[in-house]
Formats: structure tokens, C-alpha cells, sequence
């Protein structure tokens, strides 16, 4: 069984969603330390002003704070009320010309009615109505679900075994400190994602591929699945 592990991240960009539909089992590894000024609680939309985040805010308050227990900031009101209306209002002012922005705003509508109340619990919501949307069938579990412990590969190996993982599917950064032998040892494969993705129409002046799907659900609705697949093969180790 070919199985993934990333953190959840905020309406993330295509590959994430290549990621998932590589895999047999993905899993959203939420009971480690939450990060800020990361993609937990944020991401990119493409608008005529250029690159612009969509934030969730959050109650981060220790060193240490798991994703899973970082609570949402409902309490937070703006002036142009609260941080749901505003991502709903960027992203509606951004895409307004896009041939699909309803489709998109939906999925962001279905997931803010939730009110969710953390941003692990958010994003995993968010990432299975994009799924359901791609036609990404993947099976999904949470970390949490697992007894793994210990530290970085130790608890990697951990979460594998007990998955019943033959092969780990990572993404390429992770080269530089990765102990094959003992992927090896334990009889699981180690395979590197390759994100290599065709442009796709989009609005707002020169491409940008970085951003996340919404922009390209927006812009290019039902055929959205046919650019989120690498044309580069993953690298095996």
C-alpha cells in the first residue's frame, strides 16, 4: 500500500491535491506542533491587484500547540466583518470573471457554515470537498488515529508500519534527511513527488502556479482534474 503523510493546510495549492490522488492512504498528520506564518491557516489567491493571502486567524498561544488543538478566532470581528465574509468577498471580487467562481465559493461556503472549531478540523473539511469535487477517491485518516510516537523518522516508520504501508510517497524537500536503510530495513519503499504541472487558463495578467486550487476549480471548473496531474514521473529512491 502506497501511503502519504502531510500536515492539513488551508485550501491548498494543486499539487497537494496530485499528492493525494497518488496515494492509496493519506494521512493528515495534525498531532504535531503547529507552525505560524505557514500554510496551516493560509493561502494564495490571484487577483487584479496581484498575490493576495486569504488568513485564517487563529488562537496561537504555547510553543508546542498541536495543529489539531489550534482553535479558529471566530471572536474576531473586522471592519468588514468576520474573516469568513472577507475570504468570501476577496475571492468573490478576485474571480468574478472566472467561468466557474460559483463552484468554487460553494465548496468555501459548505465548509464555513461548519464553523469548525479548529483549523485542522477546518482544513481536513475543505481538502475532502475539493476531493469529492476532483474525483480524488483516496482513502483519508488522521494521524491521531495511530499509536506512532517518538521523533521525525522514528515516528515516520511508526506511522507506516502500523498503516501497513509498503511504499512512502514524499514530497521532494524531504531528500536531504530521510534515512533510506531504514526505510529499507523496515521493507518500505521511499518514492519523491514530482510536481510538474501544465498552465491552465487564468485570469489577471502572467500565470501563477502556486496558488491555491480554488483558482483553478474557479477558472476552470469540472475539467479542473486534468491539470493536477505531474507530468513528471515521481522519483524512486
Amino acid at each position: 500500500m502506497k501511503v502519504g503523510i502531510i500536515q492539513s493546510n488551508y485550501i491548498p495549492w494543486r499539487g497537494y491535491f496530485d499528492f493525494i490522488s497518488d496515494v492509496e492512504l493519506f494521512i493528515f498528520h495534525d498531532n504535531i506542533q503547529y507552525t505560524k506564518q505557514d500554510w496551516r491557516n493560509r493561502n494564495k489567491i490571484k487577483s487584479v491587484k496581484g498575490l493576495e493571502w486569504l488568513t485564517v486567524p487563529v488562537n496561537y498561544k504555547k510553543t508546542g500547540q498541536l495543529i489539531e488543538h489550534t482553535l479558529i478566532g471566530y471572536e474576531r470581528i473586522g471592519r468588514k466583518g468576520t474573516w469568513q465574509d472577507e475570504h468570501i468577498k476577496k475571492f468573490e471580487v478576485a474571480y468574478r470573471q472566472a467561468p466557474y467562481v460559483d463552484h468554487a465559493l460553494q465548496i468555501l461556503r459548505e465548509a464555513f457554515d461548519a464553523r469548525d472549531e479548529t483549523i485542522s478540523a477546518l482544513n481536513v473539511r475543505l481538502i475532502k470537498l475539493i476531493c469529492s469535487y476532483l474525483d480524488i477517491p483516496t482513502k483519508m485518516a488522521m494521524s491521531r488515529d495511530f499509536q506512532a510516537t517518538g521523533t521525525k523518522t522514528e515516528r515516520l516508520i511508526q506511522l507506516l508500519t502500523e498503516a501497513n504501508a509498503t511504499c512512502y510517497l514524499s514530497g521532494p524537500a524531504a531528500k536531504a534527511y530521510l534515512d533510506k536503510d531504514l526505510f529499507d530495513q523496515h521493507g518500505i519503499s521511499l518514492e519523491y513527488k514530482s510536481y510538474d504541472y501544465p498552465s491552465y487558463p487564468q485570469l489577471h495578467g502572467e500565470f501563477e502556479g502556486g496558488v491555491t486550487v480554488l483558482d483553478l476549480i474557479a477558472n476552470c471548473g469540472s475539467e479542473a482534474r486534468a491539470y493536477i496531474t505531474s507530468r513528471t514521473a515521481n522519483v524512486v529512491a
